[in-house]
């Protein structure tokens, strides 16, 4: 089963980040700028929280803020509560995560080093591939035992 790492490693993207001082609006033109959906927040290149489009929407929006005025930091979800996976961590352990803790993003750290961000949208198309070459092989056992089983019986074999 992959990993959460493997998604990483096969993205291969930069990771953006944005200042805790920043204004939510200033984080949300790079999400859109860049087509993600959170970025980690950093206070003198330390991971501090994470802010996501969903944030914006029930933290700003909801509550009659601005984007504009509003800093990262109001509304951010601070490292301490965030919910980290490790490279190693697998899609299925990932999935349950998100299911459980009603996040879209999770950031990956080796140790204390933000490696990437992988979404639920990557987890799936992740674990969607892998059931795709599974089903592959499987059909491709099935043809060649077929196979094997008509010439049997061409042969005069018991088929």
């Amino acid at each position: 089963m992959k990993t959460a790492g493997d998604i990483i490693a096969a993205n291969k993207q930069e990771v953006w980040s944005i200042s805790f001082k920043a204004t939510v609006f200033e984080a949300l033109q790079l999400m859109s700028e860049k087509n993600i959906g959170a970025l980690p927040v950093r206070d003198k290149g330390n991971v501090v929280g994470i802010i996501s489009e969903r944030d914006y929407a029930r933290k700003v929006v909801l509550l009659g803020k601005t984007s504009r005025e509003t800093p990262v930091e109001a509304i951010m979800t601070p490292a301490a509560q965030m919910v980290t996976i490790q490279p190693g961590t697998s899609l299925e352990i990932c999935m349950a995560l998100m299911t459980e803790h009603h996040v879209r993003h999770l950031p990956v750290f080796a140790k204390e080093r933000l490696l990437g961000i992988i979404s639920s949208r990557d987890v799936v198309q992740a674990v969607i591939e892998e059931k795709s070459k599974v089903v592959d092989n499987l059909r491709d056992i099935s043809d060649t035992l077929f196979t094997q089983r008509f010439d049997d019986h061409i042969a005069g074999g018991k088929g």
